[in-house]
């Protein structure tokens, strides 16, 4: 697990090494290409920690047991107060109208979430579901004549033990 987490950690560090280069040392065009893929990506970002605690029917067990440490609000949370000021430092804002401060929490709150494309994920309506799909029936009749070669292969062997 160590070194999962260390590898996670080489690709965060160098995905914000690249957004430091386009935000900061980059054309207005490249910052602008950072900006959108923020616009696009910010609210999923949020949905992949999974749904808000009250809605998650494994959350709570997953957490008595210790599978998980902390809950999808908590994990939300966290990476939103740290998201935020790395954002700001890059000269990008966050597509949310509602974020701000809240120096009581010592915390950002954030807007609420539109979980409907969430679920219509889940439910194998998204927006490139149809393409995955697509490709994994195509990869499967390609494959075909390998799936029929093992077939012959294993039927052969079988009558020479036979034999």
């Amino acid at each position: 697990m160590v070194r999962v987490c260390k590898e996670e950690s080489f690709h965060q560090r160098q995905g914000y090494d690249l957004l430091i280069q386009l935000c900061r040392e980059g054309t207005p065009e490249q910052k602008a290409m950072a900006q959108e893929a923020l616009n696009r990506w910010w609210w999923p970002a949020l949905m992949m920690f999974g749904p808000p605690d009250q809605d998650s029917p494994n959350s709570a067990q997953s957490m008595q047991w210790r599978i998980k440490l902390f809950s999808n609000d908590e994990l939300r949370q966290k990476f939103v107060d740290q998201t935020v000021p790395q954002a700001e430092y890059l000269g990008l804002t966050i597509p949310d109208p509602d974020l701000k401060w809240n120096e009581a929490l010592g915390r950002y709150d954030f807007g609420e979430i539109d979980w409907s494309e969430f679920y219509a994920v889940l439910k194998g309506n998204g927006p490139c579901n149809r393409e995955r799909l697509g490709a994994r029936v195509r990869a499967h009749e390609e494959g075909a004549w390998v799936r029929e070669a093992l077939a012959a292969y294993a039927e052969k062997r079988e009558q020479r033990r036979a034999a």
